[in-house]
């Protein structure tokens, strides 16, 4: 077990640092006060990260961390840490590790015992949910969707029959392949568009995933698209391939072959007898 007490040692301590996803007023006082003592930061554009923080005062040494040299990169903040130097990793805008660049090096910063300290700070996704008017609670982040339209179309069927609201991050580019994707799948639910979330244009579309269809060709701005979960009884047309897709996709996460089927069960409302029949069917052939 690994138990930290973050501020009753003196190790080293990697921050995860939120910042402004739009309007730099909603820039914490701690957030500021973190930047300006750590030794270095770690974020994803130093030119971007640059402008920010000399808006700021702070003037800490900045270092490149993105995902295509995250293994590398991971491993410099790991040496860094190694000689007893206090770090942050920031974002562009918003929370590391949320559909941004940060898992490997948490990861390993933890496994090698440094301490890892989150500030609360800026998010779209729940900046979004809390006013979308959809239930907030409980809720599936899946951040971007699959470019090609079959992918897209896969990663979709695993959400179908969960009941939980749905999160999505897109671009506006895409907008319009996403939702037409959204609304092949999932049918015509409950939705919520909100995009420019803090900024002078932010703006939030309530309605159905057909209505808000129609007006995303004029949308422009980073998006984040709340869709309504299933509330319709699963166990009327639920495909069994879809069922052993969920328990599969659980499986490769982590999680034994009996609690996966717990937990569709309890997703899908299908009993776990009929889903073990299923899972072992399948084992045999």
């Amino acid at each position: 077990m690994n138990r930290q007490k973050s501020f009753e040692n003196e190790k080293p301590t990697l921050f995860l640092v939120p910042t402004p996803i739009g309007n730099l007023s909603e820039m914490n006082p701690r957030a500021v006060d973190v930047l300006k003592h750590v030794d270095v930061i770690a974020c994803e554009d130093t030119r971007t990260s640059g402008q920010l923080l000399s808006h700021f005062g702070i003037h800490a040494r900045l270092i490149a961390y993105q995902n295509f040299n995250e293994d590398s990169s991971a491993q410099g903040i790991l040496n860094l840490l190694s000689q007893g130097k206090n770090l942050a990793l920031i974002s562009d805008a918003g929370y590391p590790l949320i559909n941004d660049p940060g898992q490997r090096v948490v990861s390993l910063a933890v496994e090698k015992g440094f301490n890892v300290v989150p500030l609360s700070g800026c998010n779209a996704m729940l900046n979004a949910l809390v006013a979308s008017g959809l239930t907030a609670q409980p809720f599936i982040f899946i951040g971007f969707l699959p470019q090609s339209s079959s992918d897209r179309r896969r990663k979709l069927k695993e959400y179908q029959f969960y009941p939980m609201t749905l999160v999505f991050y897109e671009a506006p580019h895409r907008i319009d392949k996403m939702l037409k994707t959204c609304l092949e799948v999932l049918g015509d639910r409950k939705c919520c568009l909100a995009r420019e979330l803090t900024k002078v244009h932010e703006e939030f579309l309530r309605g159905t995933i057909s209505e808000i269809l129609a007006a995303a060709d004029e949308l422009k701005g980073e998006m984040v698209v709340i869709v309504d979960g299933n509330h319709e009884d699963p166990k009327k047309d639920i495909d069994c391939g879809i069922l052993m897709d969920m328990v599969k996709k659980s499986v490769s996460e982590g999680m034994s072959t009996s609690d996966a089927i717990r937990e569709v069960s309890e997703l899908t409302g299908i009993s776990k007898n009929k889903i073990y029949k299923l899972v072992h069917d399948c084992e045999k052939c």
